[in-house]
């Protein structure tokens, strides 16, 4: 076989291990057009037979090839060429909620931050459990890395605690996987909380405040609707807990406290149609800062955690090849709005 050849011709190259020598022999085959996409390569046991080398070097080999995403393992049928690209270093999946403001600030610095040696494929779950078991059962085992931001659930565990642990790094949302498992996630239900005790003297200038959470559309965790009723019922504050907004009902005197953006936009859009001062007639807060909410109307008040620092501190991990396990800070930015 010709990759065999290739091998055999490098054993000679007194500057490349064993290790290496195996993976470069693939990568000239890939690169000189002896193995294409769906060519099957030589199984571990004829690569011990005709080159010699211990099965667990060819087997660490191999596993290289399958974290840059050149190859891939199918259970009982052997080793396969997958990607033709071998300028990649690693190949990664990105698994995020949404394509939402803030999970494409923390995408952009993400890439910026790897570089182009590594490949990036996005996909999306929309907090959906089905959709998420789908895609996970597609990718597994045919990436170097998956950087997952989780559905908060048992069964979300049970999938991603079948990944390698040292190739798994958890974003956005914890998820106890175990010691062994990395994670950059914030924490939602302390700092909402002490956020929103922190604003008590604003609170109290509106009559009533009304967070609109819906776990499915804003992929909002519960911690945050807990916190929320909490801060209520201990300062006796007027609040009510709402699923959706009614378009056109934007009131004054109320304080709008809204997770998703789709919402936020339509409070303020009513607001200017209807002509209420933003910070004095009605009181405005938001999850997650971005550019926009910095601008707009004065600036919004958000509680947000810094997600350019979070894709960086991902990127870190990765080229490090470390166990990070860290929960980001979040902080409130006080704006205009309030």
């Amino acid at each position: 076989m010709p990759v065999i050849s290739r091998i055999l011709n490098l054993t000679h190259n007194n500057n490349l291990t064993k290790h290496e020598q195996l993976v470069q022999g693939v990568i000239e085959s890939i690169e000189g057009g002896e193995l294409t996409v769906g060519d099957r390569l030589p199984s571990i046991n004829i690569m011990v037979e005709e080159i010699g080398y211990a099965r667990k070097t060819i087997f660490k080999a191999y596993e290289e090839l399958k974290n840059r995403g050149l190859i891939e393992s199918r259970q009982l049928k052997g080793y396969f060429v997958i990607s033709q690209a071998t300028n990649i270093t690693k190949r990664m999946a990105l698994l995020l909620f949404a394509f939402q403001s803030y999970q494409e600030e923390f995408y952009k610095t993400f890439r910026k931050e790897m570089g182009k040696r590594f490949q990036i494929d996005v996909f999306f779950h929309h907090n959906n459990p089905t959709v998420f078991e789908t895609i996970m059962t597609n990718i597994n085992g045919k990436y170097g890395m998956y950087v997952v931001a989780p559905i908060q659930n048992q069964k979300t565990a049970q999938l991603l605690q079948n990944i390698e642990p040292k190739k798994l790094l958890l974003v956005d949302r914890y998820l106890n996987l175990g010691k062994s498992f990395s994670y950059i996630s914030q924490e939602f239900e302390d700092v909402i909380y002490s956020s929103l005790v922190q604003l008590l003297p604003e609170i109290k200038k509106y009559n009533k405040i009304i967070l609109y959470f819906n776990e499915e559309s804003d992929y909002s965790p519960l911690t945050i609707k807990k916190a929320f009723e909490k801060f209520l019922k201990e300062f006796s504050i007027d609040g009510v807990v709402k699923e959706n907004y009614t378009i056109g009902s934007a009131t004054k005197g109320n304080l709008y406290f809204a997770l998703g953006d789709t919402i936020l936009w339509h409070i303020l859009r009513d607001s200017v149609r209807k002509k209420l001062v933003i910070g004095e007639d009605i009181g405005i807060l938001s999850q997650n800062d971005n550019v926009s909410k910095e601008i707009v109307f004065g600036g919004i008040t958000t509680i947000s955690t810094d997600f350019n620092e979070m894709a960086k501190a991902a990127a870190r991990h990765i080229k490090n090849e470390s166990v990070t396990q860290v929960i980001m800070p979040s902080r409130l930015i006080k704006r205009a709005s309030l």
